[in-house]
């Protein structure tokens, strides 16, 4: 049978996590017609969800739980997850069960009939109302920017196929924007529209902040426009400016008694156009940001807890082999310059490995 990967991150979701573990396991017990695997990451909750991840994986060999030594974000640490999946396809499940369990069946029959990328639109939601506009307005923006095709209202939920994970773990970007990767990638994606729930229990741990990063991440890394925008003002502001100096010239030869400049207009001009270069620099500042992220290239995230992953050793062993291939053969995949390498090889032992 299939190996489907469920993936779950969360974050201080005591009261969810059991319910979203028993769902899963009903429904696919219901299909009968795939092996599963239900993989949950753990962003350091300072709760009590790892302890009761630690007694489900315990009860259920299905179940795998990694446990982050910090919180490593909502962008990273869900990446992640969907590298360490072995299944044929993998589907992410929030832990909040926001989106239907409902559509994985529908999900699984597009994909058995060869669509490589199955995405969940998120046409209705029983979320706050200008919530769900502002959410609309970003993903009909970012499309509008992109220089490629991005789903509008696509959450993130749906069907991946191996050969589309795999194509994920190839751009090993650092800091990825999830839903713009899957439009990059290119495979036709089939659509399934339906309207998000509303969380039942806890509350979000998204705030402005995260909501403004993963906006901005979105941005920078699939259009230049705003860049290019920038440029295109400042020529644009700089022929105005001649304009109006032009204008008021003429208009001070005409009337060189009776006319008079004021503290006014030069008043509001410095601010206007002191307001449009710190908002052009912020723009900029946004895109050496998302570069100094590229160049640091750090892990994505640093694992505390691994539970029910037997072969541990073994995929550390076949990363070290891989690296040190690199390294002799004067590979220019990424690496980590300068920096310690330690992985264990077999069972207690560890070996340590510096690239200069």
């Amino acid at each position: 049978m299939k190996l489907i990967s469920i993936i779950t991150p969360c974050f201080n979701e005591e009261e969810n996590v059991e319910n979203a573990y028993r769902q899963v396991k009903a429904l696919f017990d219901s299909l009968g017609t795939y092996r599963y695997e239900h993989l949950f990451i753990d962003n350091s909750s300072t709760d009590k969800t790892v302890e009761i991840l630690r007694r489900i994986a315990a009860e259920d060999k299905n179940v795998k739980v990694i446990v982050n030594s910090r919180n490593f974000g909502h962008i990273r640490s869900p990446h992640h997850a969907v590298l360490q999946t072995k299944g044929d396809a993998v589907i992410p499940v929030v832990a909040d069960l926001q989106d239907p369990l409902d559509l994985i069946p529908i999900f699984l029959q597009k994909w058995e009939e060869g669509h490589k990328i199955v995405m969940g639109i998120k046409s209705q939601s029983k979320e706050h109302l200008v919530m769900f506009a502002i959410r609309r307005a970003y993903y009909r923006l970012v499309s509008r920017l992109s220089e490629i095709e991005l789903a509008n209202n696509f959450c993130g939920f749906g069907l991946f196929d191996r050969v589309v994970i795999e194509a994920m773990r190839e751009m090993d970007d650092p800091f990825p924007y999830g839903r713009g990767m899957i439009s990059e990638i290119g495979f036709q994606p089939v659509k399934i529209e339906y309207a998000q729930n509303r969380r039942e229990r806890g509350v979000t741990k998204n705030n402005f902040y995260t909501l403004y990063d993963m906006a901005m991440l979105g941005i920078t890394s699939h259009s230049k426009v705003p860049l290019r925008l920038a440029t295109m003002s400042g020529f644009a502001m700089a022929g105005l400016s001649l304009l109006v100096a032009l204008v008021y010239f003429v208009y001070k030869l005409l009337f060189w008694d009776n006319f008079q400049v004021g503290v006014a207009p030069l008043v509001i001009g410095i601010f206007f156009f002191s307001a449009v270069q710190l908002f052009f620099i912020g723009i900029v500042g946004e895109y050496v940001g998302m570069i100094h992220t590229q160049v640091q290239h750090r892990p994505l995230v640093v694992e505390k807890e691994r539970i029910n992953f037997d072969d541990t050793a073994k995929q550390a062993d076949d990363r070290f082999v891989e690296r040190s291939s690199d390294r002799l053969a004067g590979s220019d995949g990424p690496r980590r310059h300068g920096l310690p390498i330690s992985v264990p090889i077999g069972e207690g032992t560890l070996m340590t490995e510096e690239y200069t």
